[in-house]
């Protein structure tokens, strides 16, 4: 598990003052990414269109380029506002594979300085059962500082 301490940190003297989602979002992807083994997928699916996600900045291989909030656990964390933590993404109802090595998921909606709902923040692991609340819990707090103070 990450040092989210020090993580959070580093993020949020990367990020001090900017303004632009998407170079948030990709410094963020970068960060998390090579914090933890476990994070194989990490990356942002953006608002972009009524009930619509598309890729953002990521790390890893290919991403879904569309998600509709309709499908899958990214769109399950977009249409409900809540966290998605899935220790096997196989017997997740509808989800969608964009990688079949994937074995669990979090997703985390991101919410910008209006309350207004701007994409998930999505990690997905190679191993089953991968991810905690603590992590959640650690990521939602960076995502709020970054997303919603900066």
């Amino acid at each position: 598990m990450p040092d989210y301490a020090a993580l959070s940190a580093r993020i949020t003297a990367l990020t001090e003052g900017e303004t632009d989602e998407v170079a948030l979002m990709a410094t963020l992807a970068c960060e998390l990414h090579h914090a933890d083994d476990r994070f194989d997928w990490t990356g942002f699916y953006r608002v972009t269109a009524p009930e619509t996600l598309k890729i953002g900045p990521y790390q890893g291989g290919h991403g879904c380029l569309v998600i509709p909030f309709s499908r899958g656990v990214c769109g399950a964390a977009a249409r409900s506002g809540e966290v998605q933590l899935v220790a096997d993404v196989d017997a997740f109802p509808g989800h969608i594979a964009c990688a079949s090595s994937t074995r669990s998921e979090l997703v985390i909606p991101v919410t910008g300085k209006d309350g207004r709902l701007i994409g998930v923040l999505d990690i997905d692991s190679n191993q089953p059962n991968a991810f905690t609340e603590t992590d959640a819990e650690a990521l939602q707090e960076i995502l709020h500082h970054v997303f919603r103070e900066s």
